[in-house]
């Protein structure tokens, strides 16, 4: 352990010395991936790099054996990291310093005394106001919620009620828990949202279901199944939303994600209380731009996000597992960072199942190399995150500093040319703020520095303004009356010469 804890201080080490050095290019700091953001026109262009890998940690370094297939991430309020390591049928925790396991949970004791078992647990979440474990078992078709000790204080299983279709199964694959102790789960085989419990296990309803995209194949099946017969009705293919992958919590806000690579809506929610998408009205895009092309199967593939987490500075984590991408955007989903590829070297992945952040840190899980790989935010991440949050959090001029260096380090960066126009326009700078929200093509404002711009030159111009205004009144008062007089001479003329 000690030697491999040794070889990710090497490795931070050199990372920090090629920062230093100002290498901008990831993948000349060993990264299998080149880094890269979006323009104003939706072209992928390179890019400073965000995080870079650190090392990769395994459950040998962790002193408890090989993972096998492990499904869940999740870090605790006290640093504690849960590994839901599905197919040895436990849930594995270590400190944030993994110097070895603090705890395996792999047996339980029921409230009766009894003693039951893991079966392939694919979710773990850890209250921090209730400080109970809540771990989907999915094997046992069950969620348990238990005390730090492994005393079971509640057991989900299937609901007996007409809202839950009967002849589904009940197998549970991520749950999260509010600050109620209200329970969320999300089902492998249901795609009318998340099963919600009370937190005395009684079963509520679903919650949060994806809706389905008004396309024009929809609407004429629709159309025409005004007109069917009820047998017609019934023997027709229905269209059904696509059902949640994963979920994190956030304050009072569920963050949700979906896998689907065929559907475009709902891919990331963001929920209230009510089950309402607050990103619903937003058009937003979430993953690459552009589907990706796999040669060796001449698909086309969509971004299919199978993991959310939401920093503790508000940012949102996607994970991609189409291109074993994590895609980091602010609170408002401005796009901030790519990290991350499909590939064998240590910061790619051959199945990207969670993401999870702590600190200045982002951790997945590749549930097939059976491995954690742990990406180290750089100096210009740092930067980006300082810049980010003081802009969210209303200090638009505070934040001017930091968007004008990230600038400095990568004149591409859009989101700064953003950040910079907004500063400016609050502080007054109207033609600065044209400029810069020109060059992120940021129209909204633009055009509210365009109004300011122009009372301003109103204002600075009032008195010449007047004055010309004064003039012209003037002078196109003595066109009229010299107009008027020639008017009147012409026709005195013209009855003199009928006179003669």
């Amino acid at each position: 352990m000690k030697s491999k804890l040794k070889r990710c201080i090497t490795a931070a080490a050199a990372f920090a010395a090629l920062l230093t050095m100002g290498v901008s290019s990831a993948a000349a700091e060993g990264a299998p991936y080149e880094s890269y953001n979006y323009d104003r026109w939706g072209d992928a262009i390179p890019s400073q790099a965000g995080y870079l890998p650190d090392c990769t940690l395994s459950g040998i370094d962790l002193g408890v054996g090989a993972f096998e297939s492990p499904s869940d991430i999740f870090f605790d309020s006290r640093g504690l990291l849960y590994i839901a390591d599905t197919g040895n049928d436990r849930i594995v925790v270590t400190g944030s310093g993994f110097d070895g396991a603090e705890r395996i949970y792999d047996r339980f004791t029921m409230p009766d005394g009894s003693e039951t078992s893991l079966k392939q647990p694919m979710g773990v979440y850890v209250s921090a106001e209730k400080g109970l474990i809540y771990i989907a078992d999915t094997e046992n078709s069950r969620v348990l919620v238990s005390d730090m000790d492994g005393n079971v204080q509640c057991e989900m299983t299937k609901p007996e009620s007409e809202v839950y279709d009967q002849k589904r199964t009940f197998l549970p694959q991520r749950v999260v828990a509010d600050k109620a102790g209200n329970v969320y789960v999300v089902l492998g085989n249901i795609t009318t949202g998340a099963a919600m419990f009370s937190p005395d296990g009684e079963f509520m309803g679903f919650y949060g279901a994806n809706r389905v995209a008004p396309t024009a194949k929809i609407i004429s099946n629709y159309v025409r199944g005004l007109f069917m017969s009820d047998e017609k009705k019934a023997n027709r293919t229905r269209t059904v939303p696509s059902g949640i992958t994963s979920f994190d919590m956030e304050g009072d806000f569920i963050f949700t994600c979906t896998s689907s690579m065929t559907k475009s809506t709902d891919i990331v929610k963001k929920l209230n209380a009510a089950g309402n998408n607050i990103f619903a009205d937003r058009e937003l895009y979430f993953g690459d731009y552009k589907p990706v092309y796999d040669a060796t199967q001449n698909k086309m593939y969509s971004p299919s996000m199978v993991d959310i987490d939401i920093s503790e500075d508000g940012c949102i984590n996607c994970l991609d597992f189409t291109t074993g991408r994590i895609f980091q955007y602010d609170e408002e989903c401005n796009l901030l960072f790519i990290t991350g590829a499909v590939a064998k070297q240590t910061g790619g992945f051959d199945h990207a199942a969670a993401v999870e952040s702590y600190g200045d840190k982002l951790y997945v899980l590749d549930s097939s190399k059976d491995t954690i790989t742990v990406f180290r935010e750089t100096s210009f991440g740092s930067i980006v995150h300082k810049a980010s949050s003081l802009y969210n959090d209303g200090y638009y001029e505070e934040a001017l500093g930091p968007w004008q260096e990230v600038l400095k380090r990568d004149g591409n960066y859009r989101r700064a040319y953003v950040g910079v126009a907004s500063a400016l326009l609050r502080k007054g700078d109207y033609k600065g703020a044209m400029k810069y929200a020109k060059l992120a093509d940021a129209g909204d404002i633009y055009n509210k520095a365009f109004e300011g711009r122009r009372r301003e030159f109103l204002k600075e111009n009032f008195t010449a303004i007047i004055a010309a205004l004064v003039v012209g009144a003037s002078a196109l008062t003595a066109w009229g009356k010299y107009r008027k007089k020639r008017g009147a001479a012409a026709k005195a003329e013209k009855k003199e010469a009928e006179q003669l």
